[in-house]
């Protein structure tokens, strides 16, 4: 893939209203999740339940790509079409989780870095055959009284920056995530500074490891404070404080910038999202790369009956698409929900 091309997928994951949905779970994590809505998880579940989302009828119209998990780009609709060819002919772009998953980072206790670059090249070639056109590698960093380090946050940035070059070396779009949890107690000013620190440090890495810019999609976290805070802040606060952050470290050049909702409720990640677009303009369109708030209650009305109701659990899937496509060009109104 020329850089043309690189340039041209990029920004058509972040095309007007619309915005990537991220089932890249692993297998550890949506066997928690499928014990919560009483699922057994087992390969053919899991495929079952990403058919359902990715034969959702309609679902190009607010969604980019999707991000899929090693499993699910290796496996088939129940017609015999690969999901890369369902997804293709949906209009939608096929993506691919790449990182194996964090570690602990030695000589940093509670801190965690993310692994996967050992055989990456290889594996980023094959995923190409296979008919990926991007990737997505997430790092974690935790704040708490002692941390993140600057070790922590430094370790972490160098490797989405590594990958996002092997990646375009392939071929492929790198989506970095560098996601700042919610955890802890935190205010949203704690979560500002860490958040842009770790975003001017990603650049900086990605500068040093000859990272085109114009190639590559960030996938941020919006600046909120803590989930166990005391003093939260309202949607207008953290639209603000997260634009702020993203003027202040996100260069002009990257074509677009897509949020994680990071355990917020649907209804907070979407009026967030809006917003900021309310907001702007901004140097790069914002959009969204949700998993739970665009999956958790589609995922509830089919689990109570996976035979049966498929076709409402794909209503809700693609009415929070539509939301969250209305948000990302700063037209959804809470009002909305009732539809």
């Amino acid at each position: 893939m020329s850089i043309e091309q690189l340039e041209s997928v990029a920004l058509a994951m972040v095309a007007p209203g619309k915005g990537v949905l991220a089932i890249d779970e692993s297998s550890k994590t949506i066997t928690k999740r499928f014990k919560a809505v009483k699922i057994e998880c087992t390969e053919d579940s899991r495929r079952a339940y990403r058919q359902m989302l990715l034969t959702t009828p309609g679902l190009g119209d607010h969604i980019s790509g999707a991000i899929l998990y090693d499993e699910t780009l290796r496996q088939s609709a129940d017609d015999g079409r690969s999901f890369v060819e369902v997804m293709r002919a949906a209009g939608v772009l096929p993506g691919i989780k790449v990182d194996m998953g964090t570690t602990a980072l030695a000589g940093f206790p509670g801190e965690l870095v993310t692994q996967g670059l050992d055989g990456l090249r290889d594996r980023l070639k094959e995923y190409v055959s296979l008919g990926a056109t991007f990737c997505k590698w997430r790092a974690v960093i935790t704040i708490n009284e002692d941390s993140p380090s600057s070790a922590c946050i430094e370790s972490n940035t160098h490797a989405l920056a590594r990958y996002a070059a092997l990646c375009q070396e392939a071929g492929l779009v790198p989506i970095v995530e560098p996601e700042v949890l919610m955890d802890g107690d935190h205010d949203i000013d704690v979560c500002y500074d860490v958040t842009e620190a770790t975003l001017r440090s990603l650049f900086g890495a990605m500068y040093e490891q000859n990272v085109m810019l114009e190639g590559t999609i960030v996938k941020a976290s919006m600046v909120l404070p803590g989930k166990n805070c005391a003093e939260q802040a309202s949607v207008e606060e953290v639209a603000e404080a997260t634009l702020r952050c993203l003027r202040s470290a996100v260069p002009a050049a990257l074509p677009g910038i897509v949020f994680l909702s990071g355990g917020q409720s649907d209804e907070n990640a979407t009026a967030h999202l809006n917003a900021m677009n309310q907001m702007g303009p901004s140097a790069w369109p914002l959009s969204f790369s949700y998993g739970r708030a665009l999956q958790q209650a589609a995922q509830k009305k089919w689990a109570a009956n996976p035979a049966a109701n498929v076709a409402e659990a794909q209503q809700i899937v693609a009415m929070r698409a539509k939301l969250n496509g209305m948000a990302a060009l700063g037209e959804y109104e809470p009002g909305m929900e009732a539809g």
